[in-house]
């Protein structure tokens, strides 16, 4: 499966000032996964000029390989310091706020991309701390509809059992099976190493947020399918960062990230589709949630 010393998983974990969390990552992924592996498996992670411990704590573990950035360049460029070098037979980005439990070995999504070799990306279940699903493991491509829908609650308003009002979270799909899905998220998304160099790297004009999509857009022009496979689950402790922080300075500069990040993915791949006026209700449609 494996030549000479190529890993059959490299795993990816950006890290930013998140050292309680990234303990609590590797810890648990090194009990609930590493140890029970069939597979050859190696751990990187990228810190982004953290001012915490973080540092001492990725050093901790023996079986983790550092990359030290001597500044926060954001989510694409983060990751990309790592995805310059990887050469596993298959690539997993993970974010430093997931934890794994005796749901998350993850040979059977191995095994799965081994055996259809016309995915191009898959994810497992991203649940929250309460049980919840993370639906941003579980996404359709964000089209303008897709997003007025979803942003004035349509697909609520028809239970989530209309396709045409669900495009954002494709909530008209049976969440526990599995099925091809247009993105995932980059909190947990594995990419097959040979469609990485087809594709390339994640863009960095995206700081935070979209990058995920942008890369899933070009996955699939390459004909490839995501798979979102709900039988091997990871927990996001999504609310204890980011758009969920309790600091309001944080939750302030992020939420502006947020939705300017957003209409960058639309100028890249919507704005040959919608005429200027369109463009410029856009944009100031944009700001004022961003500010919001």
């Amino acid at each position: 499966m494996t030549t000479n010393n190529q890993a059959d998983l490299e795993i990816i974990i950006l890290n930013y000032n998140t050292s309680f969390w990234l303990k609590k990552t590797l810890s648990s992924m090194e009990r609930y996964f590493l140890k029970i592996t069939h597979y050859r498996v190696k751990v990187i992670v990228v810190d982004n000029a953290s001012q915490d411990d973080s540092v001492e704590v990725a050093e901790s573990f023996i079986f983790v390989t550092l990359i030290k950035s001597s500044k926060n360049g954001g989510f694409a460029k983060g990751n990309n310091l790592a995805l310059k070098k990887a050469s596993g037979r298959y690539i997993m980005l993970l974010n430093s706020d997931t934890e794994f439990d005796e749901h998350s070995n993850l040979d059977p999504l191995i095994a799965y991309l081994d055996k259809n070799k016309q995915v191009g990306a898959l994810t497992p279940r991203l649940i929250m701390a309460d049980g919840s699903v993370d639906l941003a493991c579980h996404r359709g491509e964000p089209t303008i509809w897709a997003s007025f829908s979803y942003f004035l609650k349509l697909d609520k308003i028809f239970n989530f059992k209309v396709p045409f009002f669900n495009g954002y979270h494709l909530l008209h799909l049976d969440l526990n099976t599995t099925h091809s899905i247009q993105a995932i998220s980059g909190a947990s998304f594995i990419i097959r190493g040979k469609v990485l160099k087809d594709v390339g790297l994640l863009d960095e004009r995206f700081f935070m947020y979209a990058e995920d999509l942008d890369w899933c857009w070009r996955i699939r022009k390459t004909g490839q399918e995501i798979i979102y496979y709900p039988l091997v689950t990871i927990i996001h402790h999504k609310k204890k960062s980011g758009l969920e922080s309790d600091n309001q300075v944080i939750r302030k500069k992020i939420n502006i990230y947020f939705y300017q990040t957003m209409l960058q993915y639309y100028d890249k791949h919507y704005l040959s589709l919608i005429d200027r006026w369109w463009r410029f209700w856009l944009g100031l449609l944009v700001k004022l949630k961003a500010n919001s």
